[in-house]
Parts: C-alpha cells; structure tokens; sequence
C-alpha cells in the first residue's frame, strides 16, 4: 500500500469534495427547476433549515459521507466485490478509461439489481438524446452511482443511509471527468493498495486501507485544531484524539490480551503460531474461563476506524476454525458475538463497521446475501437530550416501568431518572460515561418498556410518542453497550492533555476522575 500516495490523494480531496459540496449546495438552495420546487421539495427544505443554523458543519457532514462512500465504492472495485457484477468507480481493465457500470448501461445491459434503484428508460433517454442536457453521459453516471449507494442502503444501512434525503442531492454533479470529485479514487488508489499478503504468503482484502485514508483525511483539520493551543471544542474532539495506530501495534495489544486468552484456556491450541508478537508470560492459574469462542466478548471503547477490531477478526477467525466450525458460517458468528465498539465520530464508526464487514466478506463469499448479513456491532454514542416534560408526557401515557433486575432486585424507571440526562454530553465525554444502572436493570427496562409502548393503543398515542420512545431506548441501548462487562478490553485510547478540555469536560473529569485529571488516556485506563 502507498500510504505516501493517500497522504497526499486524501487531504487534497478533502479540499475538492468540500468545495465541490459547497457549490452544490448554492446551486439548490436557489434553483427554480420543476423537480427541486416539487419533486426535492421536502430535501431542500430540510438543506435550508440545516444551512440556516450550521451551513460549515452541514458541508462537512457531507463531504464525509460522500468521501466515505466512495472510498467504499473503490475498495469494492478492486475486490470485484460487486454483487452487480460490475465495477462503479473504475474501468473493467486497466486499458480502458470508462467507468465498467457506465459502460454496461451505455451498451443496454444495465444491471438488473440496480434497474429498481433508478430510472432505465430516463438514462436511455438521455443517452440516445431525447432528453436534452449539456452533459448527458455525466449526468446518467451520476444516476448510475447513486443507484449503487441505493443497493448498499439494504446491506450497509448505516454508511449508505436511504437516499432520498438531503445527502443525495449535495452529490457533486461532475462525477466523469478528470476534474471530477471521483477522478482520485480512479487514479490515486490502486487495486494493489486494496490487498494484503498474510502469514501464509496468501492475497487477501487489505481494509487497514480505509484506516489510513481516514486518519490522512482528517490530518489538515487536526493541525488546525491543535495550532489553535486552546480548549477542543465538542466537535473536534475527534480530529484531535484519532490517531491511526500502526499494525504491529495491534498485533501486539490483541495477541498478548485475546490470543492470551484463549492459549489459557486452550494450552495445545496451535493458535501461538500465528502470533509473531506475543509474550510468553509466568503461567496463570486465575483466569477466565471460556468453554466456546462465542462465549467471548470483547470491545474496543475508543474504536476509530476499527484496526483494532479487524485484527481481533483474523485471530477469531483461526479460533473458531481451530474448534472446528465451518469457514462459511464463522464471520457472522464473530460479528454476532465476539466484537463490540463504541465511537463519538459518525464517520470513524461507520468506517469500523465497514471494515469488518468487508473482512467477512473476504471469508463468506455468500455474506453480502441479506439473508446472510450480520450487523458490527458499533455503537456510535450520540447526544441525547429531552425537551421540557417530554419524558413526564411519555411516562404518563405508559406508567412508570418497575422491572425486576437478576437477583430479584425491583427498580422504577420514571421521568426524573439519572440515567435520561447522562447522554446529553455523551459526543463530549464518550466512553467515560459510567451508567448510574447496571447491565441486568437495563435490560429488564428495555424490555418492559417495549411491552409498555406495544400495548398502548395508537388513538392513545402511540404514533405522537414514537419519537420520545426511541430516544429512550438509544439512551438505553449506549447504557447497555458501556455497562456490558467483557472478557478483553483493547484500545488506544483518545490522547488529549487538560489544557484542551472544554468547559463541560473539564467539570466532568474534575468529578469523576480528579485523580487521572491530566490527560484524557488516563481518564480512559
């Protein structure tokens, strides 16, 4: 991989995509074309409102998404991924120039999985010319790459969320030329930069890739940030505490705490073989026990773009391989039980789930089936906060929820609980948060609220609640996900001295972690 080449290749386009946005955003928050009066009516009224109360921050958003999506897209090409059948980005061979999607259509053999993702007949038109347009080609590609982000919506919901919103109409509309936002992704990375060579000198899916592109395209805002020698800002924690952590070191963290674990557990597992970085220790008589490898459980608190968890991957995969079980069924085996993570930055967790579904797909040829998909399970921590009586008018519509925990033990959840007010600086604090309920009263809550909202009636108010009720269930699902207990813990931790603290986190680490003040990794050890 030329890490030197995306240096480069991702600031840069960070830049593009960013002004490119911008204009975009001009462009239809004034156009007075039919199908934005009518059609895109509700998108432009939603890219209004959010242009109003924070236009910067809006274009940001954007130009992530659409960085992160294409990087997907051209991770995918080079893997021949594509369950179309045909590249999006890139041409068929390396002696073509036309993207091989724009190609097909171009020929009248569009793909049928993606003929319900747009409109055939309109993209013939405006090849053929019945439909008139300065750019007709450029303007069918476009189509053509939002009807593939409209396919991954099915598998990979959480980066290719439904695009008729308002993230589909700030795609840039030069998609084709060599100027265009897309150019880089042809040209910069390479089919080569997306593979990997592994310890049985075997090809295989190189996701640490979109690690890289990730950490190189936040690095210009992270300078800025930090030039600034002043408290971080809520929104540029991320910027500031992300740091890409090389290879080895992961090896080494997870082979000496997950590998350790199960070579404990499992003294003539072959498994040490495959660990170059582990250290053979004094030997252990109090340990945890694990009887099979979907009993562990481990989490990475501050997950980034998940280097940490892809690793953990691999050394899992050999796991439940070692024990016996079939290659096939062993990916989603692991996304089900064994990896967790938790992020403040939409964008790194999105990358982090990405990459471990990519890593199941290189083991599981048959893992972008829907039937066969399994969710990571990353949580991004989100801030959570109620209007005034919000929760007093849903809890009167419900009842208060008693639930009984494990051990018999009886508690009320009610509007002026603790735990409904803990997430509301939770993009600020993150995995700091200690949930003032355990595990067992969380999930006994979860479930008593559920059977509460299920049974009222929608005349009595079910629809009007929806909202508040999924608040409090995210509220609870981000509890649940920081009070779980698990066998590993690796991470390397968000590195942010106290002269950066904001206000709000300043007083938060005064008073719940006063004697690890300095930094914030020590808060988080």
């Amino acid at each position: 991989m030329n890490t030197a080449a995306l240096k480069t290749f991702a600031p840069a386009v960070r830049k593009q995509i960013m002004e490119a946005v911008t204009r975009k955003l001009d462009y239809v928050l004034t156009a007075q074309t039919p199908d934005y009066l009518t059609t895109f009516a509700p998108q432009v009224a939603s890219l209004r409102k959010l242009a109003q109360s924070d236009r910067a921050g809006l274009i940001e958003r954007a130009a992530y998404t659409w960085f992160n999506r294409l990087a997907a897209l051209r991770f995918m090409d080079a893997r021949s991924w594509h369950p179309f059948r045909a590249r999006v980005l890139t041409p068929a061979t390396a002696d073509e120039t036309q993207p091989e999607l724009l190609k097909l259509t171009r020929s009248g053999t569009l793909p049928e999985e993606l003929k319900s993702h747009t409109d055939p007949a309109r993209l013939n038109d405006l090849l053929d010319g019945r439909i008139s347009s300065p750019d007709a080609q450029g303007e069918v590609y476009r189509h053509l790459i939002l009807a593939a982000c409209r396919f991954y919506h099915a598998l990979l919901p959480n980066l290719f969320e439904k695009l008729d919103d308002e993230t589909e109409l700030l795609l840039p509309d030069d998609v084709l030329t060599e100027h265009s936002v897309v150019h880089g992704f042809r040209t910069e990375i390479s089919d080569a930069d997306c593979v990997e060579i592994d310890d049985q000198k075997r090809e295989r899916a190189n996701v640490e890739i979109l690690g890289w592109l990730y950490q190189f395209y936040i690095s210009e805002r992270k300078d800025a940030v930090m030039a600034r020698k002043s408290a971080v800002p809520t929104e540029d924690i991320p910027a500031v505490t992300q740091l890409f952590t090389p290879h080895w070191i992961v090896r080494y963290l997870v082979e000496n705490s997950l590998g350790r674990l199960w070579l404990l557990n499992r003294p003539q597992s072959g498994l040490k073989a495959h660990m170059p970085y582990y250290i053979e220790g004094e030997p252990e008589t109090d340990f945890l026990k694990i009887t099979k490898p979907e009993e562990i459980r481990l989490c990475d608190p501050a997950v980034g773009s998940g280097h940490m968890l892809t690793y953990a991957f691999d050394l899992l995969f050999l796991i439940y391989e070692e024990e016996g079980y079939a290659p096939s069924e062993i990916p989603a085996l692991i996304l089900q039980h064994n990896l967790h993570g938790l992020e403040i930055c939409p964008r790194a967790a999105q990358l982090a789930e990405l990459a471990l579904v990519f890593k199941a797909r290189e083991k599981s040829r048959r893992f972008f089936q829907p039937e066969h998909l399994v969710r990571p399970r990353i949580v991004e921590l989100q801030n959570i906060t109620f209007a005034e009586g919000e929760l007093a008018d849903y809890f009167k519509a419900i009842g208060p929820v008693q639930s009984e925990a494990s051990g018999n033990s009886s508690f009320i959840l009610q509007p002026s609980s603790l735990i409904f007010r803990q997430f509301e600086e939770a993009k600020n604090f993150g995995s700091l948060i200690q949930p003032c309920l355990s595990e067992s009263e969380i999930q006994a809550a979860r479930s008593a609220l559920h059977t509460s909202y299920s049974n009222l009636h929608p005349s009595e108010g079910q629809l009007f609640l929806r909202e508040t009720h999924l608040k409090v269930l995210r509220v609870l699902e981000q509890a649940e996900a920081l009070t779980q207990r698990y066998h590993v813990v690796v991470a390397n931790p968000p590195y942010m001295g106290a002269k950066g603290f904001n206000g709000k986190m300043k007083s938060f680490i005064e008073t719940n972690y006063a004697e690890y003040g300095a930094d914030l990794y020590s808060c988080f050890i």
